[in-house]
């Protein structure tokens, strides 16, 4: 019996005597599926998350921190965890990069509401309650980048002096972004698991929480992997957040320049990662249409890295391994150091929403 068969057997005595019909929702960068159950006076989200694969037990965890915190997420109405469903209220069926696509004019009002609900999210962290977004899991996640994007994706060998100056970068990274405050971390805090949902966002995805740097939810929103924004409108919606966390007593700095300079530094850390987890959707998942969303990505980590002396080396490298996959693979679309910048910050708003996958 395959995963649909079993999913409609369990649902089907959810509503003893009422007719539905069950469509495809959306799917994640995991092996979870979600459909849409369409009754007659509502629709409601049945999650399909393979036991052998996932554990639908931090997500219910979550959901219940979450709505302690105040914010909008799913209510479980029913689970079953030994076949890997859960009955979930529905957010609607509009993204916030749907809304931005159709109506950049939305931005300030939805971005605002996003980071008064993160505030939301950020005041209720305590420690102990989720797993501690720690030195081994940063590091990690960042060793996916030479393990997937540079020997995957680019198929590129770093030479020793190469995994040397990434060995020190990494560590450089990692003892800035170990020194900030902790809060709860959404750790996908972007547009596509953010929903248009009255004045609120409903809020999804969120079962692999952790409890981390605070800058981290930030980078996810504003840096976002799937749209961009002019720096001018990121940072003023970064002094935004940022004064409303001092306002609320989160332990943010009291110096903006250095905040922002966290905020940059743990989003090098996260493009680094993000372009890693690309690279094995596609290579180890088949899920190529990532490979789409990497030149942004790749441009928000150069940005970052021309702007701070300390990230040279590292700037250096990636031109090195840019120059490298040329000569081996000119068929493979790189940005070069001519145009990179100028492919997404200096675009007009044609280029700052991109199709969702």
């Amino acid at each position: 019996m395959d995963r649909l068969e079993l999913l409609e057997n369990w649902l089907k005595p959810q509503f003893p005597g009422a007719s539905y019909t069950l469509a495809p929702a959306s799917a994640d960068a995991s092996f979870r599926r979600y459909f849409r159950v369409s009754l007659p006076d509502c629709s409601l989200i049945v999650m399909d998350a393979p036991p052998e694969f996932e554990d639908c037990r931090p997500f219910i965890h979550v959901a219940e921190l979450l709505r302690d915190a105040g914010v909008r997420v799913p209510h479980i109405l029913a689970q079953d965890l030994q076949q890997g469903f859960l009955l979930l209220t529905d957010l609607g069926s509009t993204t916030y990069l749907d809304a931005l696509n159709q109506a950049e004019a939305a931005a300030d009002t939805l971005y605002a509401a996003a980071a008064g609900a993160l505030i939301n999210i950020q005041l209720a962290s305590r420690p102990a309650v989720l797993p501690d977004y720690n030195e081994a899991l940063l590091l990690r996640e960042m060793r996916l980048f030479p393990d997937w994007y540079v020997s995957k994706h680019l198929q590129i060998e770093l030479t020793h002096a190469q995994a040397e100056t990434l060995g020190g970068a990494l560590t450089q990274i990692l003892q800035n972004n170990l020194s900030q405050p902790k809060v709860f971390v959404h750790r996908d805090y972007h547009s596509r698991n953010l929903m248009v949902d009255g004045d609120e966002p409903g809020i999804l995805d969120f079962q692999d929480a952790v409890y981390g740097p605070i800058t981290y939810d930030l980078v996810s929103l504003f840096k976002d992997a799937y749209v961009h924004w002019e720096e001018e409108r990121v940072l003023d919606w970064t002094i935004r957040y940022w004064e409303k966390a001092k306002k609320a007593g989160l332990p943010v700095s009291r110096d903006f320049a250095e905040f922002y300079r966290d905020f940059e530094w743990m989003g090098v850390q996260r493009h680094i990662k993000v372009l890693g987890i690309f690279a094995r959707l596609c290579h180890r998942d088949g899920k190529e249409n990532y490979l789409k969303d990497m030149p942004l990505v790749m441009a928000y980590l150069r940005k970052v890295c021309e702007r701070y002396r300390e990230l040279g080396p590292l700037l250096k490298l990636l031109d090195e391994l840019e120059e490298k996959k040329k000569v081996l693979s000119p068929e493979l679309k790189v940005l070069s150091p001519a145009n990179r910048c100028a492919t997404f910050f200096s675009q007009d708003s044609a280029l700052r929403t991109q199709d969702s996958q």
